[in-house]
């Protein structure tokens, strides 16, 4: 169960997402209309809680830049949004623990996400940003070594189905919880959080009762 509020831009939209129950906030150095500068950002981050896993997201930057631009923001973890190889990923990773490569649904990077050092997949349309969405069928192809953080035309409306149907390790959202770009709309985020919550609950009570049920069958004696 993880959701990350992406695409913040301002202290305040930061402040609601923590309060509602985000447990990660994205901040984008990619060019985007959501793109915020460095110092920026540590100003919002300075005054989050530390329990807030903070990202700062990237596309196709070098992997040095990438380091630095982390220190200067304060950040915990990055997100790679681009083409970047396993090398760059992995070059990432010496000094960043936590990295999520994001794939396109349905790539070769996608079926092969298990290539990349770190098994935190981020899953999206070939669109990042735009709120448009896929064949969610698709993820079925990302090996299953890997942590699927589940992106790409989620909303407030559509993320228990989403969740329901691929059963993800967390949801991303960013344009579709916006009222504008890269300013949150209150509602749409609190729904989205609300929602996304319940159905990773309900998807862990499945579990809970399929797992009940094998405790319960009779032992086979020969097996």
């Amino acid at each position: 169960m993880f959701i990350k509020i992406c695409g913040i831009t301002n202290e305040q939209d930061a402040l609601l997402a923590v309060a509602l129950g985000a447990d990660a906030l994205g901040f984008i150095f990619a060019p985007s209309p959501r793109q915020v500068a460095p110092q920026r950002v540590k100003e919002i981050v300075r005054r989050l809680p530390q329990s807030v896993l903070t990202v700062g997201v990237f596309r196709d930057e070098h992997p040095q830049r990438v380091i630095d631009t982390m220190r200067e923001a304060g950040l915990f973890g990055a997100q790679l949004h681009g083409h970047e190889s396993a090398a760059n990923v992995a070059e990432v990773m010496i000094d960043i623990k936590w990295v999520v490569k994001a794939v396109v649904a349905g790539s070769v990077e996608a079926k092969h996400a298990d290539d990349y050092l770190t098994n935190l997949i981020l899953v999206d349309s070939p669109s990042p940003g735009s709120g448009s969405t896929y064949d969610r069928d698709l993820v079925s192809e990302i090996p299953d070594t890997v942590r699927v953080l589940l992106a790409g035309g989620l909303t407030a409306e559509n993320v228990a189905t989403a969740i329901n149907q691929v059963a993800p390790w967390g949801v991303d959202v960013s344009s579709g919880v916006e009222k504008s770009h890269g300013y949150k709309d209150p509602i749409k985020l609190k729904r989205f959080i609300e929602n996304a919550r319940a159905a990773f609950e309900d998807l862990e009570q499945i579990q809970e009762n399929e797992d009940k049920k094998g405790d319960n069958q009779p032992f086979n004696w020969d097996a």
